[in-house]
């Protein structure tokens, strides 16, 4: 049951080719984000589409295979956790990143 506290599910498309970064340690990480769209009408009829952008970040093996296989444009199902955090800017300005850590992901689509 703890694995039910804090967990994402989401299906989109990547926004921007994912930002491939390679650590001191050899370790990588894959930052990217992906675009979620849902559907309504409003209250005159219309169909209107929101879309909500969502900050994603992989490590490891999981950030090897996003970097050779996914691109931008490219629609993905992921799963992983939520997670907070803060940093200085060069200015002092204190700033929030609220991203998602993935844990697996599930390419989609046409090939």
């Amino acid at each position: 049951m703890n694995t039910l506290r804090n967990k994402v599910q989401l299906i989109g498309n990547l926004g921007q080719d994912p930002e491939i970064i390679t650590l001191e340690s050899g370790k990588k990480l894959a930052k990217f984000s992906l675009a979620t769209n849902e559907n309504y009408k409003n209250a005159s009829g219309e169909k209107v589409t929101q879309t909500d952008w969502h900050n994603l970040i992989a490590w490891g093996k999981t950030a090897d295979i996003i970097e050779e296989y996914v691109t931008k444009g490219k629609e993905i199902a992921i799963e992983g956790k939520l997670t907070n955090r803060s940093y200085e800017t060069k200015e002092g300005e204190k700033r929030y990143v609220t991203e998602i850590v993935v844990n697996e992901f599930l390419m989609l689509g046409s090939k």
